[in-house]
């Protein structure tokens, strides 16, 4: 992988934190009115993988539908906003649980990409748990000759 990388830090996301901030309002108003109460997080796990042609962000989100979660590209960061709620919101107050793997809440990723790219024609696909954000690349033109045409103009 040439030169992406994930940004995993606090200090790193308060880039983009004006935002993920504003995703999140956005998720908030779409939402349905009877989501538990805010405050958990999660952090789905996350892939980047980089084509000849494309690079494109895999994010795990099983059990997240479309409208809970909102892609953005601005200033070469990819931004995955979302939320994971619990299916089960109604049991948990009348339930002992054993077991808590599962995580449920909000989550925001961020990843970083270098080079050029076509953010107007990244496109992002929710398919069985999967959340596949891929994005154009744009042949590098630096280096390579291009003439220009001088034409004469009369004053």
């Amino acid at each position: 992988m040439r030169d992406i990388r994930t940004l995993l830090l606090s200090s790193e996301l308060r880039q983009v934190a004006g935002e993920v901030a504003r995703l999140f309002e956005d998720l908030d108003r779409a939402g349905p009115p009877d989501r538990p109460a805010r405050g958990e997080e999660c952090v789905p796990p996350l892939d980047v993988i980089e084509t000849e042609g494309e690079v494109e962000v895999v994010l795990d989100v099983p059990g997240v539908g479309p409208s809970q979660i909102r892609v953005l590209v601005k200033n070469g960061i990819v931004i995955i906003v979302g939320e994971k709620l619990p299916s089960d919101a109604n049991a948990r107050a009348e339930a002992s649980f054993h077991l808590v793997e599962r995580s449920f809440g909000r989550f925001a990723r961020a990843v970083q990409l270098s080079g050029a790219f076509d953010a107007g024609r990244a496109q992002a696909r929710l398919s069985q748990g999967q959340l596949r954000v891929a994005i154009p690349k744009i042949a590098d033109r630096r280096g390579q000759e291009i003439p220009v045409a001088v034409v004469e103009q009369d004053r």
